[in-house]
């Protein structure tokens, strides 16, 4: 589903300065999106510029993309200096880029391991830690987690650890940034219409549908709509929480 949104000079997040990490397809191009229209600005990043241009044309106004991994450090410095010559501080920060691959655990590779724990574990925990310079006493820090953190999915052995680590990291956040009053949660989406899916068969993608009590899998626009309310004045008393937007498919 394509929404094209206006920005919005009075919006539930006007003046606010945004990063986005993995911003640049599905649930993070979706929240850029929601972001611009409720007024911020917002700095996108992803690994390859063809996706990351297509997505400031849709976007359309008030973004900036940065090409680059948020396992390799030295990209991430190279964004944060982006951030600071550009805009000076930051007030929402919403870590989002990850990757997911289906291997079972007779195959798991040191290759495969490291991967995935390089980008959601490795990436997430210094896409936070180097942003704190610039994030403003206050601000809202959200973390992309998944019903897989607490399944236990068949196949997925090294991205279910890696999504259960990132929920031990908002509870850890939670407590050391209270000082700064900066609030850490974290979205876990349920089956989301993402490229994630794409590689597998339609019957595996209707079995996951048929899995959620609401019978159907997730736009990509209704975790960027949970994302507006945890990065906004609306979540003011919320924080280290888990929000699970998954139809219900890890709750019942």
């Amino acid at each position: 589903m394509e929404i094209i949104m206006n920005y919005n000079a009075s919006g539930k997040l006007a003046g606010k300065i945004a990063v986005i990490t993995g911003g640049s397809t599905g649930m993070g191009l979706a929240t850029a999106k929601r972001f611009v229209a409720e007024g911020a600005y917002v700095f996108i990043t992803g690994r390859r510029q063809k996706e990351l241009d297509a997505a400031v044309k849709e976007i359309g106004g008030n973004v900036t993309a940065v090409r680059g991994d948020v396992s390799n450090l030295a990209d991430l410095d190279r964004l944060y200096q982006t951030v600071k010559s550009e805009k000076g501080g930051l007030d929402i920060l919403y870590a989002n880029a990850g990757i997911g691959e289906w291997v079972a655990l007779s195959d798991v590779t040191e290759e495969h391991f490291d991967r995935i724990i390089g980008v959601n574990v490795k990436g997430a925990l210094f896409t936070v830690k180097k942003a704190l310079p610039l994030l403003r006493d206050g601000g809202a820090v959200i973390l992309t987690g998944s019903i897989a953190g607490s399944k236990g999915m068949n196949n997925f052995t090294v991205y279910n650890a890696s999504k259960a680590a990132v929920r031990s990291f908002a509870r850890t956040w939670t407590n050391e940034l209270k000082d700064r009053k900066i609030r850490v949660n974290v979205i876990s989406p349920g089956p989301i219409d993402t490229p994630i899916l794409k590689p597998l068969p339609k019957e595996e993608v209707a079995g996951f549908a048929a899995a959620v009590p609401l019978g159907r899998i997730g736009d990509a626009d209704e975790i960027a709509k949970v994302a507006v309310f945890l990065a906004s004045d609306d979540s003011s008393y919320v924080t280290g929480i888990e929000l699970f937007v998954d139809g219900g498919m890890a709750q019942v």
